[in-house]
């Protein structure tokens, strides 16, 4: 999954960033509202962390003019919003909801809160509620990071991961590269690379050895289906 890091304090954000992709999740960085909501316009986003207190358009703001569109600019839905702040009063706490966040997380926090956060914000956006996910005879724990077929754990890469937990999230449904790239990958990615062809080649033969040949489909000219 894609996430936008909000965040003005520029030491904490790439350290916010550094700590998400860890986790497997693709991550861009804005340190304004005004870059944000450029960001936001042009690239599609499945959670924004949208810290309350920014330098021109504030947290809040944000959060408003976000959820005033439908749809984001690949047809899904628009992000779920997590919210950071200092401000821990309840008033501050339900106005942030009140305003379209999803969350609300007070700062200083641990990682491992904003991760176990990150994935329930993304469990929100698949008929998946539960930490284990499981389609066609796979099943993978995203807290622990492994993937099981009956027995057998795959040995994948960050992204490989990534890219198998969004079809996982997403079972029977077409998903075109485009959409892929914008999920799976953050804004450095050249929008003209074959990297998801190779990486779905490479997810391909692991679940092959696994036992699972034909898991994920080519539909010709539309892109991918993970086969439940």
């Amino acid at each position: 999954m894609r996430v936008l890091v909000v965040e003005d304090e520029v030491d904490l954000a790439q350290a916010l960033a550094e700590g998400i992709r860890r986790d497997g999740y693709a991550v861009d960085v804005a340190f304004t509202g005004r870059d944000a909501m450029e960001k936001l316009e042009i690239s599609p986003y499945d959670i924004v962390c949208l810290d309350l207190n920014l330098p021109d358009v504030d947290g809040r703001e944000v959060c408003r003019r976000l959820h005033a569109g439908h749809r984001q600019i690949d047809g899904t839905d628009q992000p779920r919003v997590l919210m950071l702040t200092a401000r821990d009063s309840l008033e501050d706490r339900v106005a942030g909801l009140d305003d379209g966040a999803d969350d609300y997380l007070v700062k200083p926090f641990a990682l491992p809160e904003l991760l176990a956060r990150l994935r329930a914000l993304g469990r929100r956006r698949s008929r998946h509620t539960g930490a284990i996910i499981q389609v066609g005879g796979m099943r993978m724990d995203a807290a622990r990071r492994t993937v099981y077929v009956g027995e057998r754990d795959l040995d994948l890469t960050t992204r490989e991961f990534a890219l198998l937990h969004y079809f996982m999230l997403h079972p029977g449904e077409v998903l075109a590269a485009e959409r892929l790239l914008d999920h799976v990958w953050d804004e450095n990615i050249d929008p003209f690379t074959n990297t998801v062809r190779v990486t779905v080649s490479k997810l391909r033969r692991k679940l092959e050895a696994a036992g699972l040949p034909h898991a994920i489909e080519t539909i010709v000219g539309s892109g991918y289906r993970l086969v439940e």
